[in-house]
């Protein structure tokens, strides 16, 4: 039997904008009937287009039952409130360290997981050679203000962009099996693609095969937003032969707002009630004009000039601007902060900013993940954050890769937790503390 979408479903399917669709309609790309009055398109159609095959044809719930062939020990960097660790650590990998720079992030860190091995301070400063050869993998999302479109675009010429170098630094001491990167896509094409190509160059300085880097997109993950990152995967040269690594199947199918905010599939329960940024009073009176799923050309023409100011007269779209989000359709991107005016994320149908934990649940934080620090630094802290279910999923591509690894180039001893100095507070209280989780864990 012929399905039928309509045109928002189509956009959300096929990750574009309904301009996009509008526009394909128009060049005859995509085809509608008309049924009861309302405009649809067949998935006759959408099988041209190889994402709709590859949800149709998806091995995500094969992917979910990959099991680690033996505990697979990891570091994380630059961890910030830990969606990148979090999603690792459910896909079944055990967090041996973790270092980020930011107090308020680092405190996040140790309230959610106090067995955790978390330096908070300047990675810098750290000396990561008593790791060397003990660990299965090594992550971080190298702070990527210097190369986004949000940022001024300097790349190396910034101090941020030098800490991929720290980074690379860290793979040299360490000598894990497989390391991942996390960035902004515009790392790519940033200075005409010699960024990237610097980057590939260090990889290979430092004895490492690179997967050709790739960006998904997270709304295909189980992740209701339009979020896209680049991830670079590197294997060690030593363990490349006869080794292939696999990105991660999509989801069944696209996650809208209504899935997370709401009781159903995915919580058990609505969002829970918490703090949040609030309007002043002519914003909120502006804003309560915007439509579901529109913006600021939606409000009257005077309203826009009053609203948009200046920018009223410059060209582009400044979708951001002005834009309530709809329970139909996944976010749009999550940046630090929901209420700046050139970002905007009102909530679909109160007009007011999304909370902090609905902007959790949009990044698919659990309920029980708690954030430190001031509300401004929350949403900073959930907005830089890599969504949960989205690494999970390139975790447990990361674990069948480790796993295969495993069968070809077994390691001796490899069950023994790195060594800990028990000499040292930190490493002692750690130690106890991940013994009695492990304990509690056992036993329910």
């Amino acid at each position: 039997m012929n399905r039928y979408f309509t045109l928002v479903e189509v956009a959300n399917t096929l990750g574009v904008s309904r301009a996009i669709v509008a526009g394909w309609e128009k060049n005859g790309r995509l085809l509608p009937v008309e049924l009861n009055g309302i405009k649809l398109y067949s998935e006759k159609q959408l099988l041209s287009f190889d994402i709709y095959k590859q949800l149709k044809d998806t091995k995500w719930d094969k992917e979910e039952k990959v099991q680690p062939l033996r505990s697979f020990h990891s570091i994380e960097l630059f961890a910030g409130a830990g969606g990148l660790a979090l999603g690792l650590e459910n896909a079944g990998f055990e967090v041996a360290f973790l270092n980020e720079l930011d107090r308020h992030a680092g405190a996040t860190l140790k309230k959610n997981r106090p067995y955790w091995n978390v330096a908070v301070g300047d990675i810098a400063e750290i000396d990561f050679a008593r790791y060397r050869n003990k660990i299965d993998l090594l992550s971080g999302g190298f702070p990527c203000q210097a190369f986004s479109y949000a940022g001024n675009k300097l790349g190396f010429g910034d101090i941020r962009g030098t800490l991929f170098f720290e980074l690379m630094r860290a793979v040299e001491e360490v000598q894990p099996r497989v390391f991942l990167g996390e960035n902004v896509r515009g790392l790519l094409n940033h200075d005409k693609g010699r960024t990237i190509e610097t980057i590939k160059r260090k990889i290979e300085d430092v004895g490492y095969t690179l997967v050709d880097p790739h960006v998904l997109k997270a709304i295909y993950y189980k992740v209701p937003q339009k979020r896209e990152r680049l991830f670079l995967v590197g294997i060690r040269n030593d363990l490349v032969d006869k080794i292939s690594f696999h990105w991660p199947a999509p989801f069944e199918r696209v996650l809208t707002l209504k899935d997370v905010l709401k009781k159903g599939e995915i919580f058990s329960s609505d969002a829970p009630v918490s703090e949040g940024q609030i309007y002043p009073a002519r914003k909120k009176e502006i804003l309560s004009l915007v439509p579901p799923g529109g913006y600021w050309r939606d409000l009257p023409d005077n309203l826009q000039r009053e609203y948009m100011k200046k920018s009223y007269f410059l060209g582009g779209g400044k979708t951001g601007m002005a834009r309530r989000l709809s329970w139909d359709e996944p976010s749009l991107t999550l940046t630090c902060a929901p209420a700046q005016k050139q970002t905007e994320r009102c909530h679909p149908e109160e007009t007011r900013p999304l909370t902090v934990r609905e902007y959790a649940r949009i990044q698919t934080f659990p309920d029980n993940w708690q954030f430190a620090g001031s509300m401004s630094s929350q949403y900073k802290q959930i907005g830089n954050a890599v969504p949960v279910n989205l690494a999970a999923a390139v975790g447990r591509s990361l674990i069948a890769l480790l796993n295969e690894i495993e069968r070809n180039y077994p390691v001796k001893n490899a069950e023994k937790i790195p060594d800990w100095d028990m000499s040292s507070e930190q490493d002692a209280f750690v130690w106890e503390k991940r013994r009695k989780y492990k304990l509690a864990s056992s036993t329910e």
